[in-house]
């Protein structure tokens, strides 16, 4: 039954990303803090496990057709050199079709490729999100017109995606 209803919710959800209005802006937690070196940090609700997160975000991905193209749990490879590390994971999303459109522009976009959200336990065991401050990337850019709608499109679902993970969502 649970399962059925996660469904449920994916459909609906999905169905209703569609909706969105083409230039809507969506907005990350209020509780992310101010960018340092371009870089957002959101914490993950109290409530949340970090398993959660995880799979808030890859089923928020899922719905919204972005893909999960790279998976890096950096704690593990860190113990498994024997060293000793609170956990840290990276996330790599893309839309492969938007990502060649920004390279065909300039080839610079490749350093940006794929998307990335770290999830990453601090010291004291709080866990907390990381990405790219997807504005001052697109500020800085100076895109065409015909770029910008797609440059949004991946701006709002990488924000959309932390936002989930940070919240729990499905």
């Amino acid at each position: 039954m649970k399962k059925m209803l996660q469904m449920g919710f994916i459909l609906l959800f999905g169905f209703s990303t569609q909706l969105l209005a083409e230039n809507e802006i969506i907005e990350l937690p209020e509780d992310c803090n101010p960018p340092v070196l371009n870089m957002i940090q959101c914490p993950i609700a109290d409530d949340v496990t970090m398993d959660d997160a995880s799979d808030s975000m890859k089923l928020r991905a899922n719905g919204l057709n972005f893909k999960l193209v790279a998976h890096m749990p950096l704690s593990e490879q860190v113990k498994a050199m024997g060293g000793d590390a609170k956990r840290m994971e990276i996330f790599q999303f893309c839309d492969a079709m938007i990502a060649a459109k920004m390279v065909k522009h300039s080839l610079i976009f490749a350093g940006f490729l794929p998307c990335r959200i770290a999830m990453v336990e601090d010291q004291k065991g709080k866990a907390w999100l990381i990405t790219m401050d997807m504005d001052a990337m697109m500020k800085g850019a100076d895109l065409p017109k015909e770029l910008i709608s797609a440059a949004t499109e991946v701006r709002n679902n990488i924000y959309n995606i932390l936002a989930a993970g940070a919240t729990g969502d499905l």
